[in-house]
């Protein structure tokens, strides 16, 4: 595997991602941002935000195989909520939970996240773009 995630001293420890990811491959992978689509460009979860989430980290996975990778060679996500609160955190955390449950792993890879107004299509209420790299 070539990322390594870790907490430095010194920096808080969060229980849902590491501080630092540090990457030892060669092939780096940039992943558009996955909505909530299935195979066929159908939204899957409407209205809910947790299955919206879980179908963004199981399309990362599916694009990450497409380039030889898994879910374990992710360096870096940014995660984009619509009408962010605080109180949306629950299920953000849900949707993370069932999607490593699926996958069987442990997504705790650097992660920015940011409230949005509104993405492409208003159906969709979260959009997460993987960055990763391959040894």
């Amino acid at each position: 595997m070539a990322i390594t995630l870790v907490n430095p001293n010194g920096l808080p420890e969060v229980d849902v991602y590491r501080q630092v990811s540090i990457a030892t491959g060669s092939k780096l992978v940039f992943i558009a941002g996955q909505v909530a689509w299935d195979v066929d460009g159908v939204t899957v979860g409407e209205g809910d935000l947790a299955t919206q989430v879980e179908q963004c980290y199981l399309n990362i996975n599916t694009a990450l195989a497409g380039a030889g990778g898994s879910f374990d060679d992710v360096a870096k996500l940014t995660v984009y909520v619509v009408d962010w609160a605080p109180d949306k955190m629950p299920l953000l955390f849900e949707g993370i939970t069932r999607a490593a449950a699926k996958l069987g792993v442990t997504p705790v890879p650097p992660a920015t996240l940011l409230g949005v107004a509104a993405l492409d299509v208003p159906e969709h209420l979260v959009e997460i773009e993987a960055t990763a790299v391959l040894a």
